[in-house]
């Protein structure tokens, strides 16, 4: 009899055992989660992106006339005295080579320059004639007519015709320049570079001063060449004046004030550098990225706050990743930005009441990727779930997860 009532209680023991493992087994466990707090303190919105530094007035330096350009000496970096450093030099371009059908076009229009000169000079020597011939028969004109024996009339021809004879040998001699002329200008269609000339010497030397002081940024010509007017030879600026350019996106750049704190960073340096917004541009053009997206893009101009010793190593073009502040508060209540989702429209937390998660709606206002301020809905010291997981339910049991 004791021997069955052991085996009974031995069997109810181990089916107690089993039933007990069970319940443990499928019991629901606390989900372990990462926690934050709810704190106040700074907080700093800001807005960033690539920027670059240039020289605040660049002066390119361009050719005033068409011209053959001497060898440019100055070099990158040389200092620049404002109307006093010659900068480049330029000389009237040589003649074009002449081919067989254009001397021989040139050697005949020559010819006819010629040919057109003797028969000016002929038509001169004939006006001369015919002016000394008037100027007797106006002569003894003069000498009859108080006599008597030529009329008024008579007297009044001849003075005419020796009026006309003077008039007549102007038109000569100017037609006789004009034909000297054109056959300098023929015989000027055969000069070629390597013929001489008796002006060869004489060909003035355009030199090109400095506009302003600074330093030669930049030598866009180097050798000697033919260059047309306007053609840019040189870069010149002072790289003491030097700001920075950060072309931000649209709907970033209205966020931006005039005035605004900069901090610059990756330019080189192991430390930050510092500048004020001065001016973000009106006017917007388009950029494509780097994967080809069209992007609005909007220019905000930057000068240094530092000492120029700080940042004398930077010049023209040099990279900088620009942080620039739109907005600060000191003494802020916030949570970090991951501990919010989206609940019903809204943004909301799960707030953590003894050791268990509770959905909580809140109001946020400034977000700056990492904190966000709370309008309302939680105190500060207030723990919450951090990147909440789809397993994260309201009134779930949760554990702070072991790091």
């Amino acid at each position: 009899m004791g021997r069955k009532l052991v085996k009974r209680l031995f069997g109810i023991g181990l089916l107690a055992g089993l039933l007990l493992f069970f319940a443990y087994a499928f019991l629901p466990k606390p989900v372990p989660v990462d926690m934050a707090h709810v704190t106040r303190g700074p907080m700093t919105v800001s807005v960033s992106d690539e920027g670059y530094t240039r020289v605040r007035d660049v002066y390119v330096v361009s050719a005033p006339v068409t011209g053959y350009l001497l060898r440019i000496e100055r070099n990158v970096g040389d200092r620049v005295d404002a109307h006093k450093t010659p900068l480049a030099q330029l000389l009237p371009t040589h003649p074009e080579f002449l081919n067989e059908r254009a001397r021989v076009q040139a050697q005949a229009a020559i010819d006819s320059a010629k040919a057109a000169l003797n028969l000016a000079r002929a038509e001169r020597r004939d006006a001369e004639a015919k002016l000394r011939f008037a100027r007797a028969d106006a002569a003894r004109a003069r000498k009859l007519a108080p006599k008597g024996y030529i009329s008024k009339e008579e007297l009044e021809r001849m003075e005419l015709a020796q009026d006309s004879a003077e008039a007549a040998l102007d038109t000569a001699k100017a037609a006789e320049r004009m034909r000297s002329g054109e056959l300098d200008n023929a015989r000027a269609q055969l000069i070629t570079p390597d013929a001489e000339h008796p002006d060869a010497g004489n060909n003035k030397i355009i030199t090109i001063t400095a506009p302003v002081g600074g330093r030669v940024l930049q030598r866009r010509q180097e050798s000697e060449k033919v260059v047309t007017a306007g053609t840019p030879l040189l870069d010149i600026g002072n790289p003491a004046q030097l700001e920075v350019v950060v072309d931000l996106l649209s709907r970033d750049a209205v966020q931006v004030q005039p005035g605004a704190p900069v901090s610059m960073t990756n330019w080189g340096g192991d430390y930050p550098l510092h500048g004020r917004a001065r001016l973000i541009e009106p006017y917007g053009f388009t950029k494509y990225s780097a994967l080809g997206i069209e992007e609005q893009r909007v220019n905000v101009i930057i000068d240094f706050t530092d000492p120029r010793s700080e940042w004398q190593r930077l010049g023209h073009g040099y990279r900088v990743d620009a942080e620039i502040q739109t907005w600060h508060g000191d003494n802020i209540l916030q949570l970090p930005a991951g501990a919010l989702l989206r609940h019903a429209g809204r943004w909301a937390v799960f707030r953590v009441v003894g050791d268990h998660a509770v959905m909580t709606p809140i109001k946020i206002g400034h977000n700056n990727g990492q904190q966000v301020e709370i309008q309302q809905g939680l105190s500060e010291g207030d723990t919450l779930v951090l990147h909440p997981s789809e397993r994260i339910e309201d009134g779930i049991s949760v554990v702070r997860r072991k790091q």
